[in-house]
């Protein structure tokens, strides 16, 4: 018979092992769920494309020359223009969006100028690009190139570097140069439009701009072309939507007021009639209705002056109309079932009017 042997109180001899197991899988679950907190903000919010490095600088520089300094911004041009252009009689200056991303709208540009026809033959095309700070140490660019935080560049703040230039500055030194009669003798029109914080900036400089007065002096015409923008700057306190002046005590202070405006725009006296006399052309896409589109104005100064982008629009358009009945030189065209698209907006019939007066579209 076999012999049975008593139990002896301790530990199993797999029991060691067990409770080794047991630690490893509680270790790796906590180390897991460590990594997984630290990636959920990233997995959760994607960071915005804005934040992001752009995929390509331009290839032309444009110097900037200011009494605050001096500096360069990077352009495309669809011609060199450090020669005499004589063939050219227009000049479509093209500014892009949040994403910087100046390479995808000069195509666009062009696409709209072949679009154009022969209004578009004789057009000299230009796009600045507004790096920001990530833009210049990604591509290790020299010192010299002007650089803004992501957004700075759409409300007209001054650079972070080399100089504190605004990209007012920069729209000034562009107007500057195509007032050159030695370099563009048979230049007769040229029009700045910008898309979403292009728009944006477009606006603003519409309000503040100085370069227009070059133009002027040689007889040529000025044209601003505001497509989609998130907001509007406004003369007065007065909004579409009522606002909690306690809860958005900024409303009415720059970029949606005059108020606390960049260094570039010095004594706002007479600025909103001298506005109001200002071709302008404002492109609104029966679309752009997402109150939660990616990259619309969310704030409370934002949401103060409408719910999307075509009710802000629109409103604002009403509201300078009550402000200046019979006076304003301003127009409105809707784009039809084109929503925040800055190809499609430009290429359409009324576009393709506002950028190159090509007739078709109603009230251009």
């Amino acid at each position: 018979m076999r012999r049975i042997r008593p139990y002896r109180r301790g530990r199993p001899a797999f029991a060691g092992t067990a409770r080794r197991s047991a630690w490893r899988v509680a270790t790796t679950r906590l180390i897991g769920a460590a990594i997984f907190a630290l990636l959920l903000p990233r997995i959760a919010v994607a960071e915005p494309a804005w934040h992001k490095p752009v995929k390509a600088v331009a290839n032309a520089r444009l110097t900037v020359t200011t009494p605050a300094g001096v500096g360069e911004v990077p352009v495309y041009l669809s011609t060199d223009w450090s020669h005499p252009l004589p063939n050219i009689t227009r000049a479509v200056i093209v500014v892009h969006g949040v994403g910087r991303d100046a390479d995808g709208y000069l195509r666009g540009a062009e696409a709209a100028r072949a679009a154009a026809g022969p209004a578009g033959e004789a057009t000299l095309l230009i796009v600045p690009q507004f790096l920001a700070d990530i833009d210049v140490a990604t591509f290790r660019l020299p010192p010299a190139v002007l650089h803004w935080s992501t957004g700075g560049w759409s409300e007209g703040e001054p650079a972070h570097g080399p100089a504190l230039l605004s990209s007012f500055d920069v729209f000034d030194a562009i107007l500057q140069r195509l007032a050159d009669r030695a370099l563009l003798p048979n230049l007769a029109h040229v029009v700045l439009a910008g898309h979403s914080a292009g728009g944006q900036v477009v606006q603003r400089y519409g309000v503040v701009g100085r370069g227009e007065a070059a133009l002027a002096a040689r007889g040529l015409t000025l044209r601003y072309v505001v497509a989609n923008p998130s907001s509007y700057l406004y003369f007065s306190d007065e909004r579409p939507v009522p606002v909690d002046r306690a809860a958005c005590p900024w409303f009415d202070r720059w970029k949606y007021g005059l108020a606390g405006a960049p260094p570039y725009v010095g004594d706002t006296t007479g600025m909103e009639a001298r506005f109001a006399v200002r071709q302008v052309v404002y492109l609104l896409g029966t679309a752009d209705t997402d109150p939660r589109e990616a990259d619309l104005d969310t704030t409370c100064e934002g949401e103060a002056e409408g719910p999307y982008r075509l009710a802000r629009g629109q409103a604002y358009f009403a509201y300078l109309q009550a402000r200046h009945p019979g006076t304003l030189a301003q127009r409105l065209a809707l784009v039809p079932g084109v929503g925040h698209s800055a190809g499609k907006m430009f290429g359409s019939v009324c576009g393709l009017a506002a950028l190159f007066d090509r007739p078709g579209c109603p009230g251009l």
